[in-house]
């Protein structure tokens, strides 16, 4: 087997996936194999995996992790997606659940350490049984972040990883793994690492700080993203450890896949179209407003969408605040996801106040999500903060004009109006008033410049943000990495 770049990552699309992390993992690794640079992932395999028409066979039972108590084994599942091998960890106690980290109504599972402390100790004893050191270990957030530790400390005295470098890549730095500071003494590590200087933290276990401190590489996926977290506004207490690594922080800009996000060719769309001819946006427009139960008139109103996670981060909040406002202005609202129950109570109770008028949909389901990026003229994203963001990648090349924050990933790719590049509306405050005043303005654009709004559409169309890129980016990572060691 050649040296690999191995990706260990708790979410990646197809088989697993709760937000922009599985559509990464889904994408980069096989971007990098078509670049040249073999890869692999590894990540776990959840009770909800799927499979769709993909083989995945078990290739070894019985491997020994000896985490939380010396017997304990992993087995592991394997298949190849679009080129790319990808290992699965399989523990039953521990991901044979209906939800991938917790609960929406009871929170966090209460075993999380233990789960992804062993699911690292599992993808250390797997690349060992894979026989072939890997170039580069890329941990992926605070589920994987104990990787560059492990082998930060495993490089002097164990040859199998002496010429193995790391690269750990926060996507979002507020979601840290921070736990007891008893889980730290049967994790593996050595005492040395239980320092203000390694993974304590304010007298807790903080994993995503092992992986900050101990890479030899951190990034994060936007260019402002990682100069924000140097921040004590953005940095979530993590701030000061990340300006220690800051000559070796990079922001690298996640890529689209638009072999999945493309109304040229998408499958679940009613009506294809493309940026010399929109004619079938309108048709899956109208398409929605019936499958949504929405006022046939809108089909002539701006229609608003918002795709994500209904927590504070996304400003969900400041959508549903503004609603009455929106309704009075004669647009409709589609919304789609889940997350905390007093967000999708109040848009539920909002929905039934304005029928016809607000449409929401708790949960989510890729299909639906293609349809409302097609079918809305206008997408919202009023997140407080935003390391990437790549919805909104997926509306510009949708012609769904973004209406967003101008936070993080979403200053990097979306050109504000008034400007001849002008691909979308930026407003500078997470605050309802602001947001509102944002959607008033595009919708009397909107309205009122029809010449104007199809120039903007199609300029968004062809805004291009591949993977190709990105992976350029990495391998110069890597290299400077190689040459260190």
């Amino acid at each position: 087997m050649p040296q690999r770049v191995f990706f260990v990552t708790s979410e990646v699309y197809p088989f697993s996936k709760s937000g922009g992390l599985g559509d990464v993992m889904g994408a980069l690794p096989e971007a990098m194999e078509k670049s040249g640079r073999p890869s692999a992932v590894i990540s776990p395999y959840y009770g909800r995996i799927s499979t769709g028409n993909v083989r995945v066979r078990r290739t070894v039972s019985d491997l020994h992790v000896g985490y939380p108590w010396a017997p304990i084994t992993a087995d592991v599942y394997e298949t190849e997606y679009h080129g790319v091998p990808l290992y699965f960890i399989d523990r039953g106690e521990y991901f044979d659940r209906r939800y991938y980290y917790n609960d929406p109504y009871k929170g966090d599972y209460f075993d999380n350490a233990e789960r992804f402390i062993f699911f690292c100790r599992a993808a250390i004893a797997l690349m060992e049984h894979l026989g072939t050191s890997p170039s580069i270990v890329h941990a992926h957030d605070w589920q994987a972040a104990l990787l560059p530790a492990y082998i930060h400390f495993m490089r002097p005295r164990e040859p199998f990883w002496t010429n193995t470098g790391t690269v750990f890549t926060i996507h979002n730095v507020a979601f840290q793994g921070r736990f007891s500071s008893r889980l730290f003494e049967s994790c593996g590590l050595p005492s040395e690492a239980w320092d203000i200087n390694g993974v304590e933290f304010f007298g807790d276990f903080n994993l995503l700080k092992g992986g900050i401190v101990y890479a030899d590489a951190v990034t994060t996926v936007s260019p402002s993203y990682a100069r924000e977290i140097l921040t004590e506004k953005y940095g979530y207490g993590l701030d000061g450890t990340l300006r220690q690594r800051e000559l070796h922080l990079y922001g690298v800009l996640n890529g689209a896949d638009y072999t999945v996000w493309n109304p040229e060719d998408d499958p679940y769309l009613p009506c294809r179209y493309s940026v010399k001819d929109l004619s079938g946006k309108q048709k899956c427009k109208e398409h929605l407003i019936s499958e949504l139960g929405l006022d046939p008139a809108l089909k002539d109103r701006p229609l608003l969408g918002f795709i994500g996670r209904m927590r504070g981060q996304k400003g969900i909040d400041l959508l549903n605040a503004i609603i009455p406002d929106l309704v009075r202005m004669d647009v409709g609202i589609v919304a789609l996801g889940e997350g905390k129950p007093e967000h999708e109570a109040k848009i539920t109770e909002l929905m039934e106040q304005y029928r016809g008028r607000v449409a929401a949909v708790i949960g989510y389901t890729e299909d639906l999500a293609h349809r409302m990026q097609a079918g809305s003229d206008i997408f919202l994203m009023p997140s407080r903060y935003e390391p990437c963001g790549l919805t909104q990648m997926y509306a510009l090349r949708y012609g769904t004009l973004p209406i967003a924050t101008a936070a993080g990933g979403l200053r990097d790719t979306i050109d504000p109006w008034p400007g001849e590049n002008s691909t979308g509306f930026i407003f500078t405050k997470s605050e309802a008033g602001e947001l509102l005043k944002s959607v008033r303005e595009a919708v009397n654009f909107w309205t009122d410049n029809p010449a104007g709004r199809l120039k903007m559409i199609r300029r968004a169309m062809r805004r291009e943000f591949t993977w190709d890129r990105a992976c350029r980016e990495y391998m110069d990572i890597y290299r400077n990495i190689r040459l260190r060691l």
